[in-house]
């Protein structure tokens, strides 16, 4: 193979590659956005996580124990 041709094929695969990155980086940016909108969750809460993180801070979410056993059978 000549080496322009390699050239050309690592060319376009920088190409691809940062086309699926960027590609996945917005629609996990809208998946984050249609989420806080709706309602679904409120990432206003983790925000407050950065400023109170002591050990004695009451959990943002409540667990429910079947849930995770059910998680874990699953």
């Amino acid at each position: 193979m000549e080496y322009e041709t390699v050239l050309t094929i690592q060319g376009y695969a920088k190409f691809f590659i940062t086309l699926f990155v960027t590609v996945v980086f917005v629609s996990y940016g809208y998946s984050i956005y249609k989420r806080d909108r709706s309602g679904e969750r409120d990432f206003e809460r983790y925000t407050d996580l950065v400023h109170n993180d002591s050990f004695d801070s009451a959990p943002l979410e409540s667990v429910d124990k079947e849930e995770i056993k059910k998680e874990k059978l699953v």
